[in-house]
């Protein structure tokens, strides 16, 4: 049986794929994506994820069961405690410090998905909320996972093999794995096939919001 975001997958085919084959994914594969287009992705990446705990609270507020609670309170802990600090000594690397993050002014793109992840939970429920936020966690895990296993993939000397063992990890592909399967049960208390078109729209609108945010990187403005 298809899980929840398979079906969601399938229902934005042209989305994911512009995606997950953005030109900054491929780009990342041989390492010929400029340095300061990945340092400004870092910076701008930081900042989402200051939203991204905040969606989490967010998650507590709207979960109605206390594995919900516990979910999204250890979704919170594993952002402030430790993803920013992975993310700050990874972006030190980079010659970003958190300071330079911190000051950095939020583009367009990272207001506009951020935000939208936020409506989303606002207006709807825990399970639009999630939804909104599965091309993020479960997208990074499918594009990392794809950049490892592709032969085409250049590892030696790419200034970005890093990032793509991080999101290739066994870590976080357990991550990802997670939140597909805590998708699922959302589905199952909150859902209904009445629900899915409904559903779909946020994730196809999340996921041009995550290609937009690859366009950021490239110095791409709307």
């Amino acid at each position: 049986m298809k899980t929840l975001f398979d079906r969601l997958k399938a229902a934005a085919p042209e989305e994911w794929l512009a995606y997950t084959e953005h030109p900054f994914v491929r780009a990342l594969r041989d390492g010929s994506l400029p340095e300061s287009c990945f340092r400004h992705y870092l910076a701008q990446d930081y900042l989402f994820l200051i939203h991204f705990a905040r969606a989490q609270g967010l998650a507590a507020y709207k979960a109605d069961g206390l594995e919900d609670i516990r979910q999204a309170a250890a979704g919170l802990t594993a952002i402030i405690d430790v993803e920013m600090g992975l993310h700050v000594e990874f972006s030190a690397r980079w010659g970003l410090s958190e300071s330079d993050m911190a000051a950095e002014e939020e583009d367009a793109a990272t207001m506009a998905y951020s935000r939208y992840v936020l409506e989303k939970g606002l207006q709807g429920d825990l399970l639009d909320l999630r939804v909104a936020l599965a091309p993020c966690i479960v997208g990074y895990a499918e594009i990392g996972a794809g950049l490892a296993a592709d032969p085409a993939t250049v590892m030696d000397g790419n200034p970005y093999r890093e990032w793509i063992e991080m999101y290739s990890s066994e870590d976080y592909q357990q991550v990802a794995r997670a939140e597909v399967a805590g998708l699922d049960g959302l589905m199952e208390r909150r859902g209904g096939e009445a629900r899915f078109e409904s559903l779909a729209a946020v994730f196809r609108q999340a996921t041009r919001l995550e290609a937009a945010f690859w366009d950021s990187g490239l110095g791409v403005r709307p």
